[in-house]
């Protein structure tokens, strides 16, 4: 594994080690990241999301595709994500464009969700107001009774964002703010290249 002061040659793997041991010290949201997108008229909006999927193709989050966050990223298909581990004093920071994942990759993880939470997907029209907490509670229950098994559909307007990363940059607490930054920038060939940036 890196440490702060080393460049590695895939900034994938050392995402995955800081994130392995971040999970030794925040079992609960180590995969807890900002995500970041604008609205169509650049204004900037952010908030927590969980990252569930992680690979060399990118970096994946699933959520109601009509969400505030859904409509922006169909309006400007950038975002970027902030992972920020205290206890290690450790940030990551990555930008890039955005895809959809597939169906396929949706159903797969929607069937792992908890059954209360795959209706919550239908009976939420997340982002749009609600009048008061009973009607969440109402069209929650009207679910239930019309999936009243396991055997739960995917709502259509739910799914996955893969981020495709194009800019890593690793941060490093270190003594008196002389703080470590490496950053790896998208080559035109494919590859990755590393830098350091004053801190």
């Amino acid at each position: 594994m890196p440490d702060s002061l080393t460049i590695a040659t895939d900034p994938f793997v050392w995402f995955q080690d800081w994130m392995n041991e971040a999970w030794t010290h925040e079992p609960e949201d180590a995969n807890a990241m900002t995500l970041a997108t604008t609205t169509p008229d650049g204004v900037p909006s952010a908030r927590i999301v969980l990252l569930k999927g992680a690979d060399a193709r990118g970096f994946v989050f699933y959520t109601n595709v009509e969400s505030r966050k859904g409509e922006e990223l169909a309006a400007n298909s950038r975002a970027a994500l902030l992972f920020h581990w205290k206890p290690q004093g450790r940030q990551v920071r990555i930008e890039g464009r955005v895809e959809r994942v597939t169906d396929a990759e949706a159903d797969a993880y929607y069937a792992t969700r908890a059954r209360v939470s795959r209706l919550g997907a239908w009976a939420s029209d997340q982002s749009r107001v609600l009048p008061d907490r009973a009607e969440l509670e109402r069209r929650l229950a009207t679910y239930q009774a019309k999936y009243p098994g396991e055997d739960i559909p995917r709502p259509p307007n739910w799914s996955g964002f893969r981020v495709i990363p194009e800019r890593f940059e690793f941060w490093q607490n270190m003594p008196f703010r002389l703080h470590d930054r490496t950053v790896y920038t998208k080559a035109a060939n494919g590859g990755w290249t590393p830098g350091k940036l004053f801190p």
